[in-house]
């Protein structure tokens, strides 16, 4: 099944394509990013925000929740099924494209290495978790959310996690790509 859905990807997946995903990535990061930052510390009050920790505790999220006050709550909810909906699909989108352009250069067609094209759709998944896990503490504050509250920062710290390997596989395959392609290039000219 794995194999099918990357095969999907790479057969997908043409240079125009990552291109597309690449500016459009590029666009949210330059105009669209900024502004929403700024409007989610106005709401959180400075006391910091789940999404942007890379861990935090059960008492850190009640303490969020707390300082953040009935609008911020508010606030913070409808970012993170508005903005939050789209972000994860933009750099997704950016992640799997590039990855599938680069690694089918980068690798063989046979290679497990390919498969990590895939890492992209774990992340998008983590990050959906953590707003619905976020967003349920903040609607239901001051009551508690048992379980849901502990799983929240397990996939705050998951989301990171895989999307920087996702990230620091992506410059893994680049410098391959690039290294094959000057030992191609040189070996011409020799």
């Amino acid at each position: 099944m794995f194999g099918c859905i990357s095969g999907w990807f790479y057969k997908v997946t043409k240079g125009w394509v990552a291109l597309v995903a690449l500016a459009l990535f590029t666009l949210f990061l330059i105009f669209v990013l900024p502004g929403q930052t700024a409007r989610a510390e106005l709401a959180s009050a400075e006391a910091g925000t789940p999404d942007l920790s890379l861990t935090y505790s059960v008492k850190d999220l009640y303490r969020m929740a707390e300082v953040y006050g009935p609008d911020g709550r508010k606030e913070y909810i409808r970012i993170r099924f508005s903005f939050d909906l789209v972000w994860p699909l933009v750099y997704t989108f950016f992640l799997v494209t590039s990855s599938s352009w680069v690694f089918r250069k980068a690798f063989t067609p046979t290679s497990r290495w390919r498969l990590a094209v895939l890492l992209p759709l774990v992340g998008i998944l983590l990050d959906f978790f953590e707003n619905l896990s976020t967003s349920l503490v903040m609607l239901r504050y001051p009551l508690h959310t048992p379980i849901v509250d502990i799983l929240a920062p397990v996939f705050t710290f998951s989301k990171w996690i895989t999307l920087t390997v996702c990230f620091l596989l992506l410059l893994v395959g680049l410098l391959i790509a690039f290294r094959d392609w000057v030992r191609h290039t040189a070996g011409k000219h020799a």
